[in-house]
């Protein structure tokens, strides 16, 4: 990971799920809107190392290997989700 900037954390959830459970200053663009949104997630990564994000860590997985494929450099998945993040990080997230 670049040392210097903060990564994007890019949360790649339904609306639904984000009503339940979020973490503030988190990008929301959902897993099927990914590839329309290649663009602006190439200006994100310009500046920071991307971390995707989604419920238990499966979707996020697929969305960064679809990254990596697609020439995006430094794309790491958070294991675990919101799910690993509420029970290791911050408990008062809930899980749902």
């Amino acid at each position: 990971m670049r040392s210097e900037t903060p990564p994007v954390l890019l949360d790649v959830r339904e609306q639904w799920e984000l009503q339940l459970a979020a973490l503030d200053g988190a990008v929301n663009i959902p897993m099927a809107l990914v590839p329309e949104r290649l663009d602006e997630l190439r200006d994100l990564q310009a500046c920071a190392d991307l971390v995707v994000m989604c419920h238990g860590g499966r979707r996020s997985e697929t969305i960064a290997r679809f990254l990596l494929q697609h020439d995006f450099e430094q794309v790491f998945n958070l294991d675990g989700g919101i799910t690993g993040w509420s029970e290791q990080v911050d408990q008062t997230i809930p899980v749902y």
